[in-house]
C-alpha cells in the first residue's frame, strides 16, 4: 500500500492532467480512479468532495506557474530582461503539445462563481502573478501602472494562444511588452490614464 503523501500526488497529478485536457466537468472520480491507480475509497479519504480535488490541483497547478516564472526570471540578467523573461517561459509554454491555456482561467469559465473556494484559488494565483511582476517592476526602476499592463499582455496572450492555436501570440505580447517598458522607463511622468 502506497503512503498517504504519495497517494495525494498521484491523485492530484493525475487529476491535473485529466482536468487540463477534458475540463473539470466532464471528467469523473471514476476516471481520476483509473488514471491514478488511487481506489476511490482511498481518493474520497483524501478528497471527500470534487471540490477539494479541484483546489488542490489548482494550488498544484499554482506551484508549477510559479516554479516556471521563477526559472525563466532566474535565467536573465538585466531587471528588463527579468520582466520579458516571463513572456519567454509562455513562448516555451504555448508549444508544448497538451496546451490548452491556462487552467484557472479554463476551471473559472468552466464553474464561474459556483464555488467560492475555487473561484479563491483561481484569483489567488492572479493576484500572486500580478505581485511577482509587481516585484519584477520595482526591480527595474519602472512605475507601479506597468505591472497590470504586462500582467494583461500576458493573460491575454495565454487566452489568444489557446483560442487561436498560435503559440506565436507570446512573441506579439512579449513585443508590445517590450514597448511598454520602454516607454514606462523612458517616462518620468503621470501614468496613464485610461478613457
Amino acid at each position: 500500500m502506497i503512503d498517504e503523501q504519495t497517494a495525494r500526488e498521484r491523485v492530484v497529478t493525475a487529476a491535473d492532467r485529466l482536468f487540463y485536457a477534458r475540463g473539470v466537468q466532464a471528467v469523473g472520480m471514476d476516471a481520476v480512479r483509473g488514471e491514478s491507480g488511487v481506489s476511490l475509497k482511498r481518493i474520497y479519504a483524501l478528497f471527500p468532495s470534487k471540490e477539494e480535488l479541484i483546489v488542490a490541483v489548482l494550488r498544484h497547478r499554482t506551484d508549477r506557474w510559479n516554479a516556471g516564472i521563477t526559472d525563466a526570471v532566474g535565467g536573465a540578467g538585466t531587471p528588463r530582461e527579468r520582466l520579458l523573461a516571463v513572456f519567454d517561459f509562455l513562448a516555451d509554454w504555448f508549444r508544448e503539445d497538451d496546451f490548452r491555456g491556462c487552467a484557472f482561467i479554463n476551471v473559472f469559465g468552466e464553474l464561474g462563481g459556483g464555488s467560492d473556494r475555487i473561484a479563491g484559488a483561481v484569483r489567488e494565483q492572479k493576484e500572486s502573478f500580478g505581485r511577482e511582476v509587481a516585484g519584477l517592476v520595482r526591480a527595474a526602476g519602472g512605475p507601479d501602472h506597468l505591472a497590470p499592463q504586462l500582467v494583461l499582455l500576458a493573460e491575454g496572450a495565454q487566452t489568444t494562444a489557446a483560442i487561436s492555436r498560435d503559440p506565436d501570440m507570446a512573441g506579439h505580447a512579449r513585443a508590445a511588452a517590450d514597448t511598454l517598458i520602454r516607454c514606462a522607463l523612458d517616462d518620468v511622468g503621470e501614468p496613464a490614464t485610461t478613457a
